[in-house]
């Protein structure tokens, strides 16, 4: 009896713990703690910004192995890398069992994403056109915030066809493909080749003892640590390291495995991107002061004006427009269970930015802090614009899907 009493304490807490990470693997769930987190830290910036400036640029780390970095850059280059590796299974999952490994399929998808980071690109340079270093900017509303999108979804349009939320997922995982692979070729700077040499030589290893089935989490967080510490010193932005790791997972279960390591993977780490890692990136990204003289000087930025119409505007135009365009020329089909306007609503959807075009602002304009905070601003305000008009068309076409069914 006194040894039940002794342990009766700590079962609760392990299961309410196992039930915070379940639920923090829905997507409603994390795009909450990824909102609450931003509002968190409008209001702090807001309130205090002395105080939220010092915790955001605190400096840390060992200075003899160049990790001697500010929090937010701890966050964006260390943090982050999780998300990433997350998004590199996802895209990984996609081609091998998801709507990629398909290529009737997968066109769709493809050519809807290629073209909703080309428009919003082309969009963005020619409102910004003859703005101060507007060109560094090109990239920021090119890509689509997978949590915050996926959320939105499921909270007004759970009972729209299932294939929408495979649309939207899919053209979001190549989103963030483009999108990495723009912050390693564009946003890369000092080189150090040795030792991106010696990280690719590591991520190689983790992806032979990966296809040579050994297992042991002793063996491959060793090596994921020492290829992101390689990478982030070569002068490459660490969380392609996330994305290369993920990538190199195997996805197909061996002989004796019930799940495969990526569907482990993902299972056990997806909670702490999506309840940790994610909404610590966005409290100390998100932490704008907002005034009538910021909001004045964010109008008067072409730059800003060039994020907001390339979010807004461009993400739609680019994905409707792309997949539009692919089943007019016979590369792809739409599903039986969708209507164009439920396409048009989901390619608005598409413009939230959020997590990767916060990330991608800062890289371009970290080192000039009034333009990157004007550059923050408007990526919420396009989030949550985009987020709204396809919220209200969204629970239309639930209401059109729904009266169509009661009429069949």
């Amino acid at each position: 009896m006194r040894r039940a009493v002794e342990i009766w304490p700590f079962r609760p807490s392990l299961r309410y713990a196992r039930q915070l990470a379940e639920a923090l693997r829905a997507e409603t769930v994390g795009g909450v703690v990824m909102l609450l987190a931003t509002v968190a830290a409008l209001v702090w910036a807001n309130v205090s910004t002395d105080s939220y400036e010092a915790l955001r640029n605190a400096t840390f780390g060992p200075d003899f192995l160049h990790l001697d970095m500010e929090l937010y850059k701890w966050v964006q280059n260390g943090l982050l890398t999780v998300f990433f590796f997350i998004a590199g299974i996802e895209v990984k999952e996609e081609f091998v069992h998801g709507e990629l490994a398909q290529l009737r399929k997968a066109a769709l998808p493809i050519v809807a994403s290629i073209a909703g980071m080309v428009v919003p690109a082309l969009i963005y340079l020619v409102v910004s056109w003859g703005a101060p270093e507007a060109g560094r900017g090109w990239a920021i509303p090119t890509a689509t915030d997978i949590a915050f999108a996926l959320a939105v979804l499921a909270v007004t349009a759970s009972a729209l066809p299932a294939s929408l939320r495979a649309f939207l997922l899919t053209s979001a995982v190549v989103d963030d493909l483009g999108a990495i692979t723009v912050i390693a070729v564009f946003f890369t700077r000092n080189l150090n080749l040795l030792a991106l040499l010696a990280g690719v030589a590591v991520i190689a290893l983790y992806g032979l003892l990966q296809a040579r089935r050994v297992r042991g989490l002793w063996l491959y967080l060793p090596l994921a640590l020492l290829a992101w510490y390689l990478v982030e010193i070569s002068g490459v932005h660490a969380t392609v390291a996330g994305v290369a790791l993920g990538l190199m997972t195997r996805v197909h279960s061996g002989p004796g495995e019930e799940n495969s390591p990526a569907e482990l993977a993902d299972h056990y780490i997806r909670p702490f991107s999506a309840g940790f890692a994610v909404p610590v990136f966005a409290f100390v990204s998100a932490g704008v002061v907002i005034s009538a003289e910021s909001l004045g000087a964010m109008v008067a930025d072409r730059v800003v004006l060039g994020v907001i119409a390339g979010l807004v505007v461009g993400k739609f135009l680019g994905v409707f427009g792309g997949a539009w365009l692919a089943v007019r020329l016979g590369l792809a089909k739409l599903s039986d269970e969708l209507h164009w306007r439920d396409m048009a609503a989901v390619s608005i959807l598409a413009g939230i930015g959020f997590t990767v075009s916060l990330l991608i602002g800062d890289l371009a304009y970290g080192d000039d802090p009034g333009r990157a905070d004007a550059v923050t601003t408007g990526v919420l305000v396009a989030s949550l614009t985009a987020s709204v008009i396809a919220a209200v068309l969204l629970r239309v076409r639930v209401r059109n899907h729904l009266s169509a069914q009661d009429d069949v």
